[in-house]
Formats: structure tokens, C-alpha cells, sequence
């Protein structure tokens, strides 16, 4: 995908964002736009690897929401609305994680994808689900993760499946644990 497509695809999600509550759209509908393209468009760009690329992204996304989600329970720290499991914020985890990794294999577009994840951890304090501490955590998990990701050649769970050779998908029964 070129950057024209990408900005046209931002130009769409703010427009629907304007029709109703900004932070309300960043924070739904927008996050799930927004991983969902971060896993989906290296597949989709038909660039050599975008297949693995797309294996890594979902990877690191995984893993870092896995942890978030734990740590939260663990920790199970006051949201600002009053509820419970605030740290980290789940959605700044999820969101600094496909920038990483999008931002690593297409480094010309890393301030619209930073841009993205900051956009979706400021819905969720404007929103009051969460203090900007807690958004800084989960940025900060998001990032580590997608670098721990990145400085494994194969991923981390995901591994028997991704091929970083042949930017390939698939099962390889000559993978030595």
C-alpha cells in the first residue's frame, strides 16, 4: 500500500469520526480499524514477506495483549470511571504494538502509525478509562514486545508458523525447539 492509499484510508476514519464523538470512534470502532489494518495491510501490500510480516505483527499483538491483560488482572488497579483493571491500558498496548512492528517494516510511515496509537491512548483518557500513567505503561509494553518480537528471527509464539527466509506462512516440521 502506497502513502496516498494511507492517507485516503485516514482521511475516511476521521471523516466517519466526525459524525458522532471522536474519542467514542477512536477508542471502538478505530482501534479495531486500526489493528486490524496493522495486521492485514503487509499481507494485502504484495511486498516480498508481507506474509510473514503480517505473521509478526499478529504475533507481537498477541503477546502483548496476553501480558496486558495479566498484568491488569494482577495489578487490578482503579480506572478514572471508577472500574477496576486500569494498568496497563489494554488498547495503548495493543495499538504502540502494531505501530512497532508496522513502523519496523515500513519505516517511511512510522509518524502516521505513532500518530494512530497516541490518537487511541489519548481517546482512552478523554474517555476517562484510563490515567495517562497507564496509557504510558501500556505504550511502553506494546513497544518492548514488538522489539522483543522483532529480535527473534521466527517470533514468539507464532514461530512454527512464520518463515523469515521465504516470507512464507506455514507449518515447517524441520523447526528445532
Amino acid at each position: 500500500m502506497n502513502l496516498r492509499a494511507t492517507f485516503l484510508i485516514a482521511a475516511a476514519c476521521i471523516g466517519v469520526a466526525a459524525q458522532g464523538d471522536v474519542a467514542d470512534f477512536v477508542s471502538g470502532p478505530g482501534t479495531i480499524l486500526y489493528l486490524g489494518a496493522g495486521v492485514a495491510l503487509p499481507w494485502l501490500s504484495g511486498r516480498a514477506g508481507g506474509r510473514s510480516q503480517s505473521a509478526r505483527a499478529l504475533d507481537s499483538l498477541i503477546v502483548s495483549s496476553a501480558l496486558a491483560e495479566g498484568v491488569e488482572y494482577l495489578t487490578n488497579s482503579p480506572r478514572p470511571d471508577g472500574g477496576r483493571r486500569g494498568f496497563p491500558s489494554g488498547h495503548a498496548t495493543a495499538a504502540f504494538s502494531v505501530a512497532s512492528m508496522e513502523t519496523a517494516f515500513q519505516p517511511k510511515l512510522a509518524p502516521l502509525w505513532y500518530l494512530g496509537a497516541a490518537w487511541i491512548g489519548e481517546s482512552r483518557v478523554e474517555l476517562r478509562r484510563h490515567t495517562w500513567i497507564q496509557v504510558g505503561a501500556g505504550a511502553a509494553l506494546g513497544y518492548g514486545v514488538s522489539r522483543w518480537e522483532l529480535s527473534r528471527p521466527r517470533g514468539i509464539i507464532l514461530s512454527p508458523w512464520i518463515d523469515p527466509g521465504s516470507g512464507a506462512v506455514g507449518f515447517s516440521l524441520s523447526r528445532s525447539w
